[in-house]
């Protein structure tokens, strides 16, 4: 049987934390024995970092985490939002709607607002019903199979390529992209590794990576046969529209607006659905109360997404001196928002370390929460994960683990790489 995951995490002592060092995130538990620690003895924690880094402040209450998220005018996220430490010259070739802040953000998010609402993404609803039976006819007929490969990472670029107006064929090679770009930290993804002295040849590239060269030259592709056309696609949508304030996307804007698609829109719902599907293999009571009752799947989706919690944190920079949680905050200092550790913060949620799907009153951190930066796909990515399990669980008989859970090396994404299974169809 497995480990009882309900329980709080072993205690680890505060000097054997460490969220600077990637290696620590390949262990399922110990990034949440490291927030633990944290929460109850340092909840604004100093976390030195090596050089040429400077380290920065660990946030990770809930009450503190939305404090910040909630004021980008002390808290900006145009210095960046991951820990990679940035001078004036990457910012301007590399910011992207992530990294602006005040009117220019909104002006940027409106370009695609209205294509992500609840709904405009619920026409896509029975779309995703037969992709996802098929993904799974597929997938299922084999009996063994990788359920990251085959059926979590599968399903969402599907949908992408569809929003993208791109050829179904193109699928894998944005799969390939988006591991490649985000996975920046783990040698079985990168091309060149962040923390790697060649990774300076790409200091200009999102995320340090060459592939988004790729992924550029791609987007611009698909740029120009569509600008001065009609089309609704999102690619259409960026080239053949004006931000409201006036300022037109200049090449950069596209290529990282772009890129940010390609990657956001597929990498954290894959991620959630593996760790999902992990979870209800951990506690199959809790697959059998779905099974048993299927209306109890859309609200179990905030479960779903509480638990999973796919990106591990965002960065902000400090704007002035301020005090948070006792402490001093310097001007330009970075301040991480760890989310995953606000999702399991007692002080919001009764038995935090309990996988739930009758979880009520979910308030959790995976999308932000009363954001500037709120997620613009949270819609899309739930409707994705209910018909994902709402197709899923009929269809299983029995399901189990056949080998070891590999881990993104990463301390940005929670990613699950490898996750091979066993099924018994219904």
């Amino acid at each position: 049987m497995p480990r009882d995951l309900a329980a709080a995490p072993a205690p680890l002592p505060l000097a054997d934390v460490d969220l600077a060092d990637n290696d620590r995130f390949t262990d399922g538990q110990l990034p949440w024995r490291m927030f633990d620690t944290l929460r109850r003895e340092d909840p604004v924690h100093w976390q030195p970092e090596p050089a040429p880094h400077h380290g920065f402040w660990a946030v990770t209450r809930h009450a503190d985490i939305v404090r910040v998220d909630r004021d980008p005018e002390t808290f900006t996220s145009t210095r960046f939002t991951n820990l990679e430490e940035v001078d004036d010259d990457q910012i301007a070739v590399r910011r992207s709607l992530l990294e602006t802040d005040g009117l220019r953000h909104q002006a940027l998010r409106r370009l695609l607002q209205r294509q992500f609402t609840p709904r405009a993404v619920a026409a896509y609803g029975d779309f995703l019903r037969g992709l996802t039976a098929r993904t799974l006819d597929a997938a299922l007929a084999k009996g063994s199979f990788d359920f990251v490969a085959e059926v979590a990472a599968d399903f969402p670029i599907n949908v992408l390529a569809r929003m993208l107006d791109v050829p179904e064929g193109d699928t894998r090679q944005l799969i390939d992209w988006g591991n490649r770009i985000i996975g920046n930290t783990d040698p079985d993804y990168a091309d060149v590794l962040l923390e790697s002295a060649e990774s300076e040849r790409y200091r200009n590239l999102p995320f340090r990576s060459p592939a988004a060269l790729e992924v550029f030259a791609y987007g611009r592709e698909l740029a120009a046969k569509r600008r001065g056309g009609s089309g609704v696609d999102l690619v259409s949508m960026l080239v053949n529209q004006t931000p409201r304030d006036g300022i037109a996307l200049s090449r950069e804007d596209f290529d990282n607006y772009f890129l940010l698609l390609v990657v956001a829109g597929n990498e954290t719902t894959r991620h959630a659905i593996s760790h999902t599907m992990l979870a209800l293999m951990n506690h199959p009571e809790e697959m059998a109360k779905l099974q048993a009752d299927p209306s109890l799947i859309p609200n179990a989706v905030e479960e779903f997404l509480r638990w999973a919690s796919p990106v591990y944190h965002f960065r902000r920079t400090a704007t002035r001196d301020v005090a948070l949680g006792g402490k001093r905050i310097k001007e330009g200092d970075k301040v991480v928002l760890w989310f995953a550790s606000g999702n399991r913060d007692e002080a919001v949620f009764e038995d935090p370390y309990r996988f739930d799907v009758t979880r009520r009153h979910n308030d959790h951190l995976t999308f932000g929460k009363g954001s500037p930066h709120f997620c613009l796909g949270s819609s899309l990515a739930r409707l994705e994960m209910r018909i994902m399990f709402e197709e899923l669980l009929p269809r299983l008989a029995g399901i189990r683990l056949t080998g070891p859970v590999r881990r993104v090396r990463s301390n940005f994404v929670n990613g699950i790489k490898e996750l091979p299974v066993e099924v018994v169809p219904a």
